[in-house]
């Protein structure tokens, strides 16, 4: 475990050690990911902001959560744009005027933040794009073919060397184009049939060692492989079924059963299938498109790729047997199991000279094109209730020029899909069922009440006109957080000595057992921070420094209670047992006190919070290393000593002597 966590907490040795074993035998073993710590912007400097919403053209009672759509918005903005992993976003009140605090660890460019962030959010109404893609040119194809023949030169060249003797890792070197494995000898790691489909079935009939002959041709360009290992992956499972869709199911265009004929329906089919028939029921009365000509056949799959419902009742089923009636978004479904199987995985390195596509010159046309609807012609988003099912819903209120904007929208897209974007990004992709020429619409679907909230939120953050204005701007150096965080892990790497020094030289061969649990204690909390993703401040340093110190608590408490366990002259085993049972209780409530004190500081969300986030995992770690890895560790030691232990355990007493007595015949 102390190996696993130091891989985790410090790879770029691991990753060193990995590049000396793969340029001196040329195995081509992958590195492990190296990215370091989240840090908070204290350490790591960044910029802070202040904005003001101005909200004075809407109403008092909707202000709110106008400014809320705003902080989304902004969140969403630096996430995506500016590739903020852990960006600090809140609304505040000052009396009357809401303002909106941005806090960008990392972020050098300040200006670029600020315009995008002080951008009114958009609001855009789309449909489907239906122009058709131009033809190259005389020129283009001219430009594509030369671009194609010079690749084939280079890759047969490859080959070439190659068949000379050339060594795999540099012909790697000196061809390939793919500068994402370039530096790994070309190792593309274990790899499915999902991403790469014309690699992975070279590998399929491909040994271990061994080079392709001839290159092999991806949507990429032109392949010289060399297949490393195999191993098994997950389970998959194949399947056929017969869909019978319903009106106001998904993808249900042409509809002609309502949802209680189609259980009816798939119930009868039900009755009559089997192995035999199934494929020609499929063809004759499955309402999924192409049906007909497949038989209903959906090949292998794993899981994660089919919905759920679909998924789980087909999984752990034997094969040959047919389930159903499954409901799911799309209808009533009868699934007919036909296989099982464990997928293979190949790792595979691979010499790629890239190729062209036309698609590469002239891109494909936009999956959807402008309508002119946009936020300014949406008076109002908000959730309401379906009087008929009780489904949540959001409803949407047009002004007039917008009411007839979306009444010819919706006129010509009957039974397509409109898509409602936020500052460029979907955020609802709707499927018109009729002409809407009244203004007001819903979009309903399977939401969650939280889910529709959200949705009117981000709609009302385009249509509500909330401009913000930056009224503080602060760019914050990581100087002074450096200079403290370099303080900080002085001052914990001096305390971690005293403490161990402290255990050896009073617990004794303890100690020595506490010191290991503490060592991996701190690797393992290192790695719990990097695994979930803490942004580690300097109040969270802290946290996690003072946690180190608290982690021996509770091997003071065993060590103590198994003193005076000695001291009754009890027997080693004996008295290691009871000391662990004694002394959990109080391990117990102290640490649940310390941790609800963590909650409430997380909870309430004060600047205390990282300190509050690592020394609660910390205090987590340690009852698991002092109940768990000392107590194994102690088990461990005790049979290597006599029965009641010898001067390395403080309070250890010799047994007592009983007096001679002899028998005398009077």
């Amino acid at each position: 475990m102390l190996i696993v966590c130091s891989a985790i907490v410090l790879p770029g040795q691991i990753n060193r050690g990995i590049d000396f074993v793969n340029n001196k035998a040329n195995l081509g073993l992958p590195k492990l990911p190296s990215n370091g710590f989240n840090l908070g912007l204290d350490l790591q400097g960044g910029a802070h902001l202040i904005y003001q919403a101005k909200t004075d053209a809407i109403e008092g009672k909707d202000r709110a959560s106008a400014v809320e759509g705003v902080r989304d918005v902004i969140e969403r903005r630096v996430r995506g744009g500016l590739g903020v992993a852990e960006p600090l976003v809140q609304t505040t009140q000052v009396g009357g005027d809401y303002r909106i605090i941005v806090e960008l660890p990392g972020v050098t460019d300040v200006n670029q933040a600020i315009k995008m962030i002080g951008e009114t959010p958009v609001l855009e109404f789309k449909e489907e794009n239906n122009t058709p893609q131009r033809d190259l040119t005389a020129e283009e194809q001219k430009q594509l073919t030369d671009f194609n023949k010079a690749a084939l030169t280079k890759v047969n060249q490859a080959l070439a060397d190659l068949k000379k003797g050339t060594d795999f890792a540099t012909a790697v070197t000196k061809y390939s184009e793919d500068d994402s494995t370039k530096n790994n000898v070309g190792d593309l790691g274990f790899i499915n049939g999902d991403i790469y489909p014309e690699i992975y079935n070279w590998a399929k009939t491909a040994k271990d060692g061994e080079v392709s002959q001839k290159f092999v041709s991806s949507t990429t360009g032109y392949n010289i492989l060399k297949r490393i290992a195999q191993k098994d992956g997950d389970k998959q499972v194949s399947a056929s079924h017969i869909l019978i869709c319903y009106m106001g199911a998904s993808n249900c265009d042409n509809a002609k059963y309502t949802k209680a004929e189609a259980l009816t329906k798939i119930t009868e089919l039900k009755k009559t299938a089997t192995i035999q028939n199934f494929a020609q029921l499929a063809k004759d009365n499955s309402t999924e498109p192409g049906a007909a000509q497949s038989g209903g056949v959906l090949g292998y799959f794993k899981q994660g790729q089919m919905v759920k419902a679909f998924e789980d009742a087909v999984w752990n089923v034997p094969v040959s047997t047919i389930v159903g009636p499954v409901e799911t978004d799309f209808g009533y479904h009868l699934i007919y199991k036909t296989g099982e199987q464990q997928e293979k995985l190949y790792d595979v390195a691979r010499i790629l000279v890239k190729t062209k596509t036309a698609t590469d010159i002239v891109p494909p046309q936009e999956q959807w094109k402008d309508t002119g609807l946009s936020g300014k012609q949406l008076k109002r988003a908000e959730v309401s209730q379906n009087n008929t099912t009780g489904d949540v819903q959001v409803s949407l209120q047009f002004d007039d020029s917008g009411t007839k904007l979306f009444g010819d929208i919706t006129t010509r897209n009957v039974g397509k899909q409109v898509a409602i974007f936020l500052d460029g990004s979907p955020i609802s992709v709707p499927r018109v069922d009729e002409p809407i020429t009244s203004g007001s619409a819903v979009i309903s679907g399977s939401f969650t009440l939280s889910e529709a909230k959200l949705l009117s939120q981000r709609l009302n953050s385009g249509a509500l006109p909330v401009p913000v204005e930056l009224i503080s701007q602060q760019k914050v150096d990581a100087t002074l957080g450096s200079d403290s965080l370099v303080k900080s892990i002085y001052a914990g790497i001096i305390g971690f000595i005293a403490v161990i020094l402290f255990m050896i030289l009073y617990y004794r061969l303890p100690g020595i057992v506490a010191v290991v649990a503490l060592c991996l204690y701190s690797a393992l909390s290192l790695a719990l921070f990097k695994l979930i993703g803490v942004t580690l401040t300097l109040s969270g340093v802290a946290g996690f420094i003072l946690s180190v110190g608290m982690a021996v608590d509770a091997n003071v408490l065993i060590f103590e209670r198994l003193k005076e366990e000695l001291r009754l002259r009890k027997s080693l085993r004996g008295a290691m047992e009871e000391a662990f049972v004694r002394s959990w209780p109080s391990i117990r409530d102290s640490n649940i006190t310390t941790l609800i004190s963590c909650v409430f500081l997380i909870w309430l969300g004060s600047q205390a919070r990282g300190f509050a986030v690592t020394l609660s995992i910390g205090v987590l770690v340690s009852m698991f290393t002092a109940i768990t890895i000392t107590r194994t560790l102690m088990r461990w030691i005790a049979p290597w000593f006599n029965e009641y232990g010898n001067w390395m355990f403080w309070g250890h007493q010799k047994p007592e002597v009983q007096p001679e007595t002899e028998l005398v015949k009077k």
